[in-house]
């Protein structure tokens, strides 16, 4: 038996690819900007989600949020995930998409799109429970 095996029978933990957006926006540059640069980058548009929310524009944090979030969903397929499985939280690239679908669960709520907030808010979950529990202290 491999050591590698998943024993539980479920997928691999799903683990994207670095993108060009997360150094930059470590590097400090502006969200916006890195957005235009890098439209892929999950991470650039849930920082604009996150920015758009605490500023009170709901509305705009909703778009970012779903912006990064089905971006993330492009990144995630093409790194073989088939739509369930572990995103874990605990490797950093991953950290835009579960940004991404945190912001949308938590702008959706805010706006009253209850079945939006729970299936993105159980997504996050399923995804990765640390990044639930990180997020959503």
């Amino acid at each position: 038996m491999s050591i590698h095996q998943n024993l539980l029978g479920g997928p691999a933990p799903t683990h994207l690819p670095d993108e060009p957006g997360r150094a930059a926006l470590a590097a400090g540059t502006a969200p916006a900007e890195v957005a235009a640069a890098y439209p892929t980058s999950s991470l650039a548009w849930a920082t604009l989600a996150d920015e758009a929310f605490a500023a009170g524009r709901t509305v705009e944090s909703y778009a970012y949020a779903r912006t990064g979030y089905h971006r993330a969903l492009d990144a995630l397929r093409r790194a073989g995930w088939k739509g369930h499985g572990p995103v874990p939280w605990e490797h950093e690239p991953n950290r835009g998409f579960l940004r991404a679908l945190h912001a949308l669960a938590r702008a959706a709520g805010a706006i009253g799109e209850k079945d939006e907030y729970e299936r993105c808010s159980g997504f996050l979950r399923d995804s990765s429970e640390t990044a639930a529990d990180t997020l959503n202290a």
